[in-house]
Order: structure tokens, then C-alpha cells, then sequence
């Protein structure tokens, strides 16, 4: 049996809404749909990824330093918009199971550079055909124009700062 993923991107308490319930003025919010859908995605993602024993943050840690090998841990927790205690769990957790491995900066000792392993990258290349997967169930349930204007709509939220 697989090992359950960690909880670092969930809470427990975060169970949806019974269908059967009248949620009132909270079906007239973004915030409530925004939270509907990131729930049931990440429950499929949890499902998809529990063979693999990766969480979200982990995934995209690794995402991350597959297209920029070296970044800092202070780097990707800027990228993803967490705190830095967060990330050194994450980044101790990836490296644990040797996925990535730290080296000092030759520009800055203080800077310790960030680095995908063999085993990493093989670990990533095997969750991203998971990841396409996952992906198009839920992708599919739009046309290509509809996809185009929804990220183009969510990227206007989380960027407008």
C-alpha cells in the first residue's frame, strides 16, 4: 500500500458543503466557487498522486527547479507565494526522499542552490503523465476558448498586487 501524502497543502477541516444544503448567499461569491473547485482538485490531485506519496507544493517545488536548476529556497517560496519556514519543510522533505539536493552558490556561500537529482527528475517525469491525466478530467470540461478566458480571468485575481 501506498504512503499517504503529506498534508502540507490541506486541512482536514476543509470538507465541502453537503450538496443536499442551501448555501444561501455564499453561491453568489467568488471566494465560495473559487474553494468548491480548488477542493474537488485537489482531492483528485490527493488520489492521483497517493501511489506517488507527492503533495501539491511538493510537485510544484519540483516543477519549479526543473526549469530553473539553482533557485533558492527563498526563490521558490516567492515563486509560490509561501512562507520560508513552509518551504525548507518542503525542500527538507524532497530531499529526504532524494529528489533534490542543495549546493552552496559559487556567487554567495550564504546561498545554498537548489537542485533536482536523478531520482527527482525521474520522480517528476512519472507524476507528470499522472498530472496530464488529472489535468484533462478536469480540462475537458471546458473548450479551448473557455480554458483560454478562465486562466486568463484567475491570473487577473492572484496577479493583480
Amino acid at each position: 500500500m501506498a504512503a499517504k501524502p503529506p498534508q502540507d497543502d490541506f486541512d482536514s477541516d476543509d470538507i465541502p458543503v453537503t450538496p443536499s444544503l442551501d448555501v444561501g448567499r455564499l453561491g453568489d461569491l467568488l471566494g465560495f466557487h473559487l474553494r468548491m473547485a480548488h477542493v474537488a482538485i485537489y482531492r483528485d490531485f490527493a488520489e492521483t498522486m497517493q501511489e506517488l506519496a507527492l503533495t501539491q507544493k511538493q510537485l510544484a517545488v519540483m516543477e519549479l527547479l526543473a526549469v530553473n536548476a539553482g533557485a533558492s529556497q527563498i526563490d521558490l517560496a516567492n515563486a509560490l507565494g509561501t512562507d520560508r519556514a513552509t518551504m525548507m519543510a518542503l525542500v527538507n522533505r524532497l530531499a529526504a526522499r532524494d529528489f533534490i539536493e542543495r549546493h552552496p552558490s559559487a556567487a554567495d556561500r550564504r546561498r545554498q542552490e537548489l537542485h533536482l537529482t536523478m531520482a527527482g527528475r525521474t520522480m517528476l517525469a512519472k507524476a507528470r503523465k499522472l498530472i496530464d491525466a488529472h489535468e484533462r478530467r478536469f480540462t475537458d470540461l471546458f473548450s479551448r476558448d473557455e480554458m483560454d478566458a478562465l486562466l486568463a480571468a484567475l491570473k487577473r485575481i492572484y496577479k493583480r498586487d
